[in-house]
């Protein structure tokens, strides 16, 4: 499986590539990844140093791929931080013309836009890129809570408006969208759901809530659905195998007390995933 990754990259810790491309190729998927931003660290420090990468170098590189007679092998594209929402247009056309070489071939949207309680982190016109532009052309999408209302402009309180905001999701081109960190009013305060709902079913797996704060979780849990959907074509499958990796990988930096999430200690459980969660089929 060849799966294109266009994200950011940090040289110390792991967001963007720098958190999606070790895992998928520990469970066996080749990655080509290009980086949109090269930071030293994430910018949850307050301080880093480095540059986003020119549009015009990003499409240069994407050229090269091309050249090399590539696109019909890429089974799909994924996508997350940008930088710049011109570069999103350079990805789009991209995965335009991958997909007429092969009509196989998925876009996996990460909308990555901002969080609860920090709003907006990125470029302006970015979520306008995300919300017009990129997401009718999405064939899965994983957006945090915060992104699925506002890519929805609709409210997300319990179940009900959950799915109502997926479902409009789901009306403007992705068949699947994944929501992670969701944090229901109605839900236990000690817990924390990572929601997949295709055209036929949604699933919901509830873990408790890990005394931790870090970046990067959500760009691995992006990854490795996408791959494991890929893989399985198996929504609650995919959910299953993603919820137990990523559970793993926390716990074992709650242990380790790190600020960055620790894929390399716990790579065993990405390749191998526990069984300690099983989704819950709401529809």
């Amino acid at each position: 499986m060849n799966i294109l990754s266009i994200q950011s990259s940090v040289a110390y810790g792991h967001v963007g590539n720098s958190a999606a491309v070790f895992p998928l190729q520990r469970i066996g998927v080749e990655v080509w990844p290009v980086n949109t931003v090269q930071f030293s660290n994430h910018t949850g420090y307050g301080k880093w140093r480095g540059a986003t990468v020119p549009v015009e170098v990003v499409r240069d590189i994407l050229k090269g791929i091309e050249e090399r007679g590539l696109l019909p092998t890429c089974d799909g594209v994924l996508s997350g931080y940008l930088g710049d929402a011109d570069l999103g247009e350079v990805i789009l056309d991209f995965y335009n013309r991958i997909k007429r070489l092969n009509s196989r071939a998925t876009y996996c949207l990460d909308p990555v836009m901002g969080d609860v309680g920090r709003g907006f982190f990125v470029r302006l016109g970015i979520p306008e890129f995300m919300r017009d532009r990129a997401l009718p052309l999405a064939t899965l999408i994983t957006p945090n809570q915060f992104e699925l209302q506002y890519l929805s402009g609709s409210p997300v309180r319990d179940f009900e408006t959950t799915l109502a905001a997926v479902k409009a999701l789901q009306a403007r081109g992705p068949s699947v969208v994944l929501v992670t960190s969701l944090c229901r009013e109605d839900a236990q305060p000690d817990e924390i759901e990572v929601l997949a709902v295709d055209t036929d079913s949604a699933y919901v797996i509830a873990t408790p809530r890990l005394p931790i704060v870090v970046n990067g979780a959500g760009d691995t849990t992006a990854a490795l659905f996408y791959a494991h959907w890929l893989r399985t074509e198996s929504t609650k499958s995919a959910l299953e195998l993603t919820v137990n990796a990523i559970f793993a990988v926390l716990e074992k930096t709650v242990e380790d007390e790190a600020r960055e999430i620790q894929l390399i200690p716990a790579q065993d459980a990405i390749a191998n995933p526990p069984k300690r969660f099983a989704a819950r089929k709401l529809v």
